[in-house]
This record gives C-alpha cells, sequence and structure tokens, in this order.
C-alpha cells in the first residue's frame, strides 16, 4: 500500500497544502491503480484457454498459408 504524507510548511495556505498533496497522489498513479481495481474480471476456463489458442494456431496456418501462396 502507498502512503502519500504531506506536511504543512510555514506560512503555507490550505489551499496550496492540497495543491501538493493532490499533486503527489496524481504522481504516484494511486488513483489509476484504484480506478484499475474496481471491476473484477474472472479467469478464464481452461475450455475458453484451450479454444482461444487452438484458433490463434489456426489463424497463424492460414496466414502462413495466404502468404506461401503471395496473396499477403
Amino acid at each position: 500500500m502507498i502512503t502519500i504524507e504531506v506536511k504543512r510548511l510555514p506560512n503555507e495556505s490550505n489551499s496550496s497544502l492540497m495543491r501538493r498533496f493532490s499533486k503527489r497522489v496524481q504522481i504516484s498513479g494511486l488513483i489509476k491503480k484504484v480506478k484499475a481495481g474496481r471491476f473484477r474480471v474472472r479467469a478464464q476456463s481452461e475450455y475458453k484457454k484451450k479454444q482461444s489458442a487452438l484458433k490463434m494456431l489456426a489463424r497463424r496456418e492460414h496466414y502462413a498459408r495466404l502468404k506461401k501462396l503471395g496473396k499477403i
């Protein structure tokens, strides 16, 4: 977990303190991580993995065949 700490400087206004804090949060990338983790992505089943792998192999073979025939 990332902890972001900003200490108030002498003679610093609340708005400039908030600005500095916001800048640090933005630079750390914390907001992006939180937004990315909002939705859970289900793990793909073994069947789906196998089907996508077979589809990729078929696509490669088709592309290689077209390239060999000079159509690509």
